[in-house]
């Protein structure tokens, strides 16, 4: 295709030019904010106060001219300030808050790894579009685990027990009293350990089918504290073993697994007969046009790379997508047997809906 440029806008493409350059260097700069992190530089420079290139680097046994140039690029991109006269960089508590600081709940900095993970994946990620077949979350770099954990964590810590929980009818209560849980999906076993540290009284056990994560999981709850009364096994969705459990939980995977529906319908299965299912998944409208900002763009670019070919790699291959929506996550726990389901809370970056056999 050979544009002809005379019968554009030239304003247009120079304004595009510029939005497309600015991408450009954001995406770039992705990679230095995942050297700030791995690296601690961010974490040197929280509550530091100015730094010079020189300080910053003995402080974190790096080389002062590699040291320079990345604090130019955060510079320049607004994630330090910078002082002319002193020739000095300072990481602004605020910024620290969302950089620095695991246990802020406005830390975002498990994205960088995520990012490196996608860009590992890329060339893989070329065949499966062309070709349509799936790739498994196993099968992807290993800094994606770990990110992933860091990333949602912060959530959990600050938003499941003080929130989402007491958004539900009676559950807060049940599992106080001493309750059976299953966390379908848990990873590395953030929101499980979270709920366990809350409820003495239960009980809970999560599922993952990836191995690896399940051995970090049981690790991360013996370190809690909680290792007496939480359990892991590596087991599909849509094979939870057991019965009886009063609260069966999905945090953000729903939409992974290749036959959701089946998934939710073994834990229909599962549930007591006045048990509680709690899906938690990306904020999202049903409609694409008001998915178009820049939350919903990150959880897009993600199900590209992640969420939907973990789909289409498994039974079903139903590639329900990171943004579904509330309306065919409701039809999917309708089509599992679930007879009430709503929309019990929400936040920028999630929906949490209860449903009932």
């Amino acid at each position: 295709m050979s544009i002809d440029l005379t019968e554009l806008d030239p304003v247009k493409v120079e304004a595009f030019q510029g939005v497309a350059v600015t991408e450009a260097a954001a995406a770039e700069s992705a990679a230095c904010c995942y050297l700030g992190d791995v690296l601690g530089l961010y974490a040197a420079m929280a509550g530091a106060g100015p730094l010079t290139s020189a300080e910053l680097a003995e402080r974190t046994d790096t080389h002062e001219r590699y040291v320079a140039e990345w604090l130019a690029n955060q510079a320049a991109g607004g994630y330090v300030t910078y002082d002319e006269v002193q020739g000095t960089f300072e990481l602004p508590d605020e910024h620290a808050a969302v950089l620095a600081d695991p246990d802020s709940p406005t830390f975002v900095a498990g994205i960088f790894p995520i990012i490196a993970a996608a860009w590992a994946a890329v060339d893989r990620a070329v065949d499966a579009l062309r070709s349509g077949e799936g790739i498994g979350w196993h099968e992807h770099d290993p800094r994606l685990f770990g990110g992933v954990e860091r990333l949602f964590a912060p959530l959990y810590r600050h938003q499941l027990v003080q929130d989402w929980i007491p958004a539900l009818d009676g559950v807060h209560d049940r599992l106080t009293a001493g309750a059976q849980v299953a966390d379908v999906g848990c990873g590395l076993g953030a929101s499980t350990i979270v709920l366990a540290e809350a409820y003495p009284a239960s009980r809970f056990t999560g599922f993952d089918s990836h191995p690896e994560s399940i051995a970090a999981a049981s690790k991360a709850a013996a370190e809690a504290g909680v290792g007496d009364r939480v359990g892991f096994e590596v087991v599909p969705a849509d094979s939870v073993p057991g019965a009886g459990y009063d609260l069966v939980c999905f945090f953000d995977c729903l939409h992974d697994m290749g036959d959701p529906v089946a998934a939710a319908a073994r834990a229909r299965e599962a549930l007591t007969d006045d048990g509680t299912l709690l899906v938690v998944e990306p904020q999202a409208s049903d409609h694409l046009a008001d998915n178009l900002n820049p939350i919903s763009r990150l959880f897009y670019a993600g199900s590209v790379f992640l969420c939907t070919p973990n789909s289409l790699s498994q039974d079903g291959a139903v590639g329900l997508g990171a943004q579904a929506g509330p309306t065919r996550l409701r039809e999917a726990l309708t089509d599992a047997g679930f007879t009430h389901h709503r929309v019990a809370t929400e936040t920028p970056f999630n929906l949490v809906i209860e449903a009932r056999p």
